[in-house]
């Protein structure tokens, strides 16, 4: 149903080396790329994310209960993913770990504050 997530950034070099990382843990990597925008996925795959500057030229801000979900292949990528966000200028908003039956998630944010998740069910 979704077709692509769209975070706002204030600086777009920073959000790309920190989106770069996470795609090529996904085996994927850009898709789109202009002067402000950057849309990482793969063509005819699945949901896709990109990070651009507010067209309107005001200053990106974080959407209060707003996340974006990364569906990762196994545990081990979940812990991946999570460590690749730390070490590409996120910050931790719960380690990765089991949050209820089936369901094992880690969550950061990326550095201009959006929050994401990796995850698995199952």
């Amino acid at each position: 149903m979704i077709g692509y997530v769209t975070v706002g950034t204030n600086d777009l070099p920073r959000a790309a080396k920190f989106y770069d990382a996470l795609a090529a843990e996904m085996g994927t990597g850009r898709m789109m790329e202009f002067e402000t925008f950057i849309a990482w996925g793969t063509p005819g795959g699945g949901a896709g994310v990109a990070a651009t500057k507010p067209y309107d030229g005001q200053a990106a801000t974080v959407g209060n209960g707003v996340m974006v979900a990364l569906e990762a292949r196994d545990k081990e990528q979940v812990d991946r993913l999570y460590q690749i966000a730390m070490d590409n200028g996120g910050s931790d908003e719960g380690a990765p770990g089991p949050r209820g039956d089936g369901f094992y998630a880690g969550y950061f944010r990326d550095p201009d504050g959006n929050k994401l998740n990796a995850f698995v069910m199952g």
